[in-house]
């Protein structure tokens, strides 16, 4: 296939690079990388090599003269057409035809597996994301943090990495207090005597507080306004905890999402972990007590100055909290964490960082997603929608409005470190216009060619039918190019936990497809070409249908 001749090629190049330097008794710098990228620009080739610009001041040679000696001899390739020097020493690789038909078979002998890469090598990683506090109903920003932490997941077991999603519940400090004593509040008001519970400051006034209210009474009934407040704030806490964490987990799973793991932060007081972690960071010279605190030396990797970990009064600070829970994930024998957090924590990952070293692990063990803020747009105009969150549009108001596909696509249509303009009326217009719904059409459209052959009585092509020859459209052609590239979008966004390279892949894909369905006729050819061009299009259905699965997005036969 065409990863496998890229590859081939790339050893080629070297192969030939380093005869030529022993003939010339040439010493080629160590830092010299050689291998293929796509090349930018459309008739410049499938591949493009820039080896010759990097070494030509080694071989003593002007970048083009070095271009052409090295391109005379990767024509001797069977696998390779033409070879042509470009620009100032640029070499512009074109295969020959008969890559077309093994890449087919490769596609349609795969199927769901096609694009699976093995970079990963059963490595164990942790995904760790949304994590909101469990007080009140997810918002716009968690919905994106919700679909680029499962679908770099989803990316990254593809790549062969042995993936776990785990979902951080933040049920431990004030705020849970805070949580309670807004309950209590609403529920003194519903049975008519407010004024015995005034409604704290900073507690949560959005409508959603009066919704665990109303529960909480239609179950427990008036009697609990009779406790004593000591009494009844963890109570009604536990009783809204237990209300905003059904909420948050049927939101999810109606988004698409299974968690593996659902971690408490107060399991991490129960047992001695604290005393372990901080033993540990005393052993290796990072953590020291002073003034009756304890505190985490972070200026040895530094930080401006050292931060504490337990106040004098003998409470965890929250970075206490992060440093042992992460202490904990590596104990569970992680290769690599994945932490997604919203773009405000920026300035939180070098302090994470030095913890992960100061455990005695490389800082790189500990990545981070930075997820940017989300404008909800109605036809280019900011809009708000939600009256029970109060000041912030909820997941399940832009579920309800444009669907779970549109609102998965969308979140990841851009990096998720940048800035995110979500127009719900685009979400929802049944037009090219619509990425999403232009992308599930291309797949709509040819399920509906498969089936219009077999109403017509055409027999369905097999690998026997196949000849690559028939196929020479410069559309064919560049369809076949694009499917081929879904082993690669893999393997880029695996590295770069990039999961918007998928949904680009899935709109480059349905481009390619449509641009091929306007110009080579299918149904009404001459049967060679018929089958042909059937098979290449079910390798393009299974490619898309797999970088829709990888996204969430379901793969509709009809539209």
């Amino acid at each position: 296939m065409v990863e496998e001749i890229k590859l081939s090629l790339e050893d080629k190049i070297r192969g030939i690079v380093t005869q030529m330097a022993q003939e010339r008794g040439v010493e080629i710098p160590g830092r010299a990388k050689i291998y293929l990228e796509r090349p930018k620009r459309e008739g410049q080739g499938d591949w493009a090599c820039s080896a010759a610009m990097q070494l030509c001041k080694s071989f003593g040679v002007s970048p083009r003269e070095l271009a052409e000696e090295i391109s005379a001899k990767i024509a001797e390739d069977p696998s390779v057409e033409t070879v042509e020097v470009a620009g100032p020493g640029f070499i512009n690789i074109t295969l020959s035809k008969g890559w077309v038909g093994d890449l087919i078979r490769r596609v349609i002998s795969a199927g769901a597996d096609y694009g699976r890469v093995n970079d990963g090598g059963g490595k164990k990683v942790q995904v760790e994301f949304v994590s909101a506090n469990p007080t009140g109903p997810l918002h716009m920003g968690h919905g994106r943090g919700a679909a680029v932490g499962d679908i770099t997941a989803s990316i990254l077991s593809y790549a062969g990495w042995n993936v776990e999603r785990e979902y951080y519940i933040n049920d431990a400090g004030l705020q849970m207090e805070m949580l309670g004593r807004s309950a209590r509040s609403r529920y003194f008001e519903l049975i008519g005597r407010g004024d015995e519970a005034p409604f704290p400051e900073e507690g949560y006034h959005a409508d959603y507080m009066y919704d665990i209210a109303r529960e909480i009474l239609d179950e427990k009934g008036p009697s609990l306004a009779d406790l004593p407040e000591e009494e009844a704030v963890p109570l009604f806490t536990d009783l809204a905890y237990e209300r905003t964490l059904k909420w948050i987990k049927r939101d999810l799973e109606d988004f698409g999402l299974k968690f593996d793991v659902w971690f408490s932060e107060r399991s991490l007081y129960v047992g001695d972990q604290v005393e372990r972690t901080i033993e540990a960071l005393k052993a290796r010279g990072y953590a020291y007590e002073a003034e009756g605190a304890i505190w985490f030396k972070s200026t040895a990797f530094g930080d401006e100055k050292d931060r504490v970990l337990i106040r004098s009064n003998g409470a965890p600070t929250y970075f206490m909290s992060d440093v042992v829970y992460h202490k904990n994930k590596y104990d569970r024998g992680f290769d690599l964490v994945i932490d997604v957090w919203g773009a405000d924590h920026h300035g939180y990952i070098p302090r994470m960082k030095s913890a992960v070293a100061a455990m005695g692990r490389d800082p790189e063990d500990l990545q981070v997603l930075l997820i940017q803020f989300v404008t909800l747009l109605r036809n280019g105009e900011p809009v708000s929608m939600s009256k029970r969150a109060g000041a912030f549009v909820t997941l399940r108001d832009v579920m309800d409005e444009v669907g779970v596909d549109a609102t998965r696509f969308f979140f990841v249509m851009r990096r998720c470190d940048s800035h995110l303009d979500f127009d719900l009326e685009l979400a929802k217009r049944a037009s090219s216009d619509n990425p999403v719904y232009y992308v599930q059409y291309a797949h709509a459209r040819m399920c509906s060619i498969e089936r219009e052959s077999d109403a017509r009585g055409l027999e369905r092509p097999s690998m026997d039918d196949l000849d690559p020859s028939l196929l020479s459209l410069p559309e064919e052609l560049r369809l076949a190019t694009v499917i081929a590239k879904f082993p690669e979008e893999i393997r880029k966004a695996a590295r770069d936990m990039a999961p918007h390279r998928i949904a680009y892949y899935a709109q480059e894909l349905s481009e390619a497809f449509h641009s091929f369905y306007n110009v080579a006729r299918i149904i009404g050819e001459e049967e060679p070409v018929r089958r042909n061009r059937m098979l290449l299009m079910e390798a393009a259905r299974i490619a898309l249908r797999n970088a829709l699965g990888i996204l969430g997005v379901s793969a509709p036969e009809r539209m």
